[in-house]
């Protein structure tokens, strides 16, 4: 086992014992302390809770050091097909060991926190990781990385809900709309270029060299993946569409009430 496959399966195994200690131990003792409010929650709300605390974990983790390798890591910068890094290995492998960790919690509490699509989604990603880590397309599996930054929004939106903050509340209404914005960013507005820059290395003798299995699945794992990131921005953008349309009602009826007609 050379040093590179070393690297990989240690990090992998620390990625995934460090995700399972936090959902197992230490989400539970940290939210106690910084929430009041989780000591109510039933079994199940804290299996979730715990479940997106990981998450959110995971998401500043490799989406923090993911911008870091965009902007700064040469090697891929220069080849982005066959630039191989270490550094990208380790985002990668840190990325594994969590779907695995994730998994695992998804199969034991299949009845709380089960859902068919996150199944299909960490497979999906765990198959792509696997060709990545074989030192192509490191750069490619990088930028995809980068749709974890939305991930923070959406677990806070959840947080507050379990929490039961009003809908109306500052806090709640500013995460939303900073959840719909970023989702949209890191995962929609990023697909244009991303397809115009698989497009533009079709046929070239790096593409060529990848392999049939390779190009297959470089497509195939990514258009998975973001038709499913389009059915949860649909889904994120009709309940932002909802909470601001209730909003203009309740002003309005208090405009009403206050003999305005504004």
């Amino acid at each position: 086992m050379d040093t590179n496959t070393k690297l990989v399966f240690s990090t992998v195994f620390a990625s995934f014992f460090t995700f399972q200690l936090l959902f197992h131990f230490i989400s539970y003792w940290f939210s106690a302390k910084v929430s009041p409010g989780f000591n109510s929650l039933s079994f199940e709300k804290k299996i979730e809770w715990n479940s997106r605390v990981v998450s959110t974990c995971h998401s500043l983790v490799v989406g923090v050091f993911g911008l870091y390798i965009f902007f700064f890591d040469e090697a891929t910068r220069a080849d982005p097909l066959w630039g191989d890094s270490s550094v990208v290995k380790v985002n990668i492998s840190i990325a594994s060991g969590y779907l695995i960790s994730d998994l695992l919690i998804l199969i034991l509490y299949w009845k709380v926190v089960g859902d068919k699509y996150f199944i299909i989604h960490h497979c999906t990603a765990l198959y792509a990781y696997w060709i990545l880590l074989n030192g192509v397309l490191a750069y490619i599996g990088n930028f995809r990385l980068l749709a974890e930054l939305s991930s923070p929004f959406v677990n806070q939106r959840w947080f507050f809900e379990a929490l039961k903050y009003p809908k109306f509340s500052k806090a709640n209404v500013i995460n939303g709309i900073l959840m719909t914005v970023v989702f949209f960013i890191v995962r929609i507005v990023s697909m244009p270029p991303f397809y115009s820059f698989m497009y533009s290395v079709l046929g070239t003798e790096a593409y060529v060299r990848l392999g049939l299995l390779v190009q297959c699945s470089w497509i195939s794992t990514c258009v998975v993946l973001d038709v499913m990131n389009v059915m949860w921005m649909i889904k994120i953008t009709k309940g932002c569409i909802k909470v601001i349309s209730l909003i203009r009602q309740e002003k309005a009826k208090k405009s009403l009430q206050n003999g305005k007609l504004d």
